[in-house]
């Protein structure tokens, strides 16, 4: 196990400093050279051809697709888009790289030169520079059986799937983050969250971060506090959820630190992030851009978006998420606080769904932010992750305002439905949590409660009404939970006269 330094010291002695690589597979149909389908899922190496295995004589035909979703992204970012780009050979071996090159841009990328401005959690906007946003395909996929750490390190042999090879990418790199100090976990977590916000608005990528269909590169260095020159840093690889980039972040803050302090330096590595201990582990020596020994790609013709191509595309842009969550803000009157709590929660998409599906605002919001998020909490997932739909709480919410459901029952329905036990009716059904509404079946345990407290019981017909919640616990005791509360204090006014 590596040493680290206390967070507050590491904040102390050293500035940190971030870029931030994300890669995105875009939902087109087909690879980005070849007609081969993109479908996530498949059995292995059923999705392959000549082109995307790399065979001789096959020839690569750019996907258009692909690149009008690279200038929508790069226009959503504020980016310039290039009026002549190209790709080019990243040359290196992968046993997942059948080529043993990867297609990419390299000094030439189709969208450069933008920003995207980030609101943390207290409100404050902090405005992240982008590099960059370049086409490249993905890499296959390696299983390495055996071992027990799932690593290449101990496992008896590999597999290779090469479904994933050829899917369309674009890398989105950030320019270099200073200045955040004690707020670069949060600041990286912010970010990518507010590009998978933006992504999934462009409806360019399903942005499913479990299925690496959004995966984070998180370069971390340190600088001495007072020095301007950045430190050598880390590039902690392929980080697969929100919460796993902001404690990637600070544990390479913390490791980085202590390995400075002690005398040491930092090696320019790709690292590892285990999710079980929140810690990074050594993965290769980082190459530098002349390692990859880029050359141009001669096999595929320059790319140049007209004018006329690029507007067209600008045209089609959808409402942007900070403009929704301004519209939202004013239709349903909410205060920058409660705005914020949505926003914090990753919450605002989910909520907007479950109001499309039938349910208040109130009530999509009640739902999502406090009882769904603790849920997710608990289970060390984003919210979006667990398995619920904003459809299926938009029915809980009715059966609520129906009456069919208490507020209590709803929250086992709820938890029925996570636990995959079907649709919330069918969850009723299954365990028996519809109120209960028969007015004979609540007299009668109404009856039997005043018989047992008779002198609660004299008591409300003597007029002291708050007495009455004694007899309703009771009731609701004989009926599990299952009936309506107030209207079981109705019948027991009415029934005491």
């Amino acid at each position: 196990m590596d040493e680290v330094m206390d967070y507050d010291e590491v904040l102390e002695r050293f500035d940190p400093v971030l870029g931030l690589e994300v890669h995105v597979e875009l939902s087109t149909n087909t690879k980005m050279f070849c007609g081969c389908p993109t479908t996530f899922g498949a059995e292995p190496n059923t999705q392959v051809c000549p082109v995307c295995l790399g065979l001789p004589g096959a020839l690569p035909v750019l996907n258009g697709m692909a690149v009008e979703s690279a200038i929508r992204i790069g226009l959503s970012l504020g980016c310039e888009i290039a009026e002549w780009c190209r790709f080019a050979r990243k040359n290196y071996f992968y046993p997942d790289m059948p080529k043993n090159f990867q297609t990419s841009q390299y000094d030439e990328p189709i969208a450069f030169n933008g920003k995207l401005d980030l609101e943390l959690e207290d409100g404050t906007v902090v405005e992240v520079g982008i590099e960059r946003a370049h086409m490249e395909e993905d890499t296959g996929k390696s299983l390495h059986v055996g071992g027990a750490t799932g690593r290449i390190h101990g496992a008896e042999h590999s597999l290779l799937d090469y479904n994933r090879a050829g899917v369309p990418l674009i890398e989105i790199v950030t320019k270099p983050i200073v200045g955040t100090g004690a707020r670069a976990p949060e600041l990286a977590r912010a970010y990518v969250t507010a590009l998978r916000d933006l992504l999934r608005a462009l409806e360019v990528s399903d942005v499913r971060m479990d299925q690496g269909s959004l995966r984070c590169d998180a370069n971390v260095s340190l600088m001495p506090s007072g020095t301007t020159e950045f430190g050598t840093r880390t590039e902690t690889k392929n980080v697969n959820s929100l919460r796993s980039v902001e404690r990637a972040v600070r544990y390479e803050m913390t490791r980085q630190a202590a390995v400075l302090a002690g005398g040491g330096s930092i090696l320019q590595e790709t690292r590892h992030f285990d999710e079980s201990t929140g810690t990074t582990s050594a993965g290769r020596r980082k190459e530098t851009s002349e390692d990859y020994r880029y050359f141009p790609e001669p096999d595929l013709v320059p790319i140049a978006p007209s004018t006329e191509w690029v507007e067209k595309v600008r045209a089609t842009l959808p409402e942007m998420p900070w403009q929704r969550r301004k519209r939202i803000q004013a239709d349903w009157q909410l205060s920058d606080l409660e705005l914020r709590d949505l926003v914090n929660a990753g919450a605002v998409d989910l909520v907007a769904s479950t109001v499309d599906a039938g349910a208040s605002p109130s009530e999509a919001r009640a739902w999502w932010v406090n009882y769904l998020s603790q849920e997710a909490n608990s289970r060390g997932v984003d919210l979006g992750d667990l398995s619920i739909t904003p459809a299926q709480v938009a029915r809980v919410a009715a059966l609520v305002a129906s009456g069919s459901l208490t507020n209590k029952l709803a929250r086992e329905v709820v938890d029925g439905v996570l636990a995959g036990e079907g649709e919330p009716d069918e969850v009723v059904e299954k365990r028996g949590l519809a109120v209960v509404s028969d007015d004979s079946a609540l007299y009668a345990a109404i009856d039997e409660a005043l018989a047992a407290q008779p002198d609660v019981a004299d008591k409300i017909r003597g007029g002291k009404v708050a007495a009455a919640g004694a007899i309703v616990g009771a009731v609701m005791k004989a009926t599990k939970g299952k009936a309506d509360a107030k209207r079981v204090r109705d019948l027991i006014l009415e029934r005491c006269g």
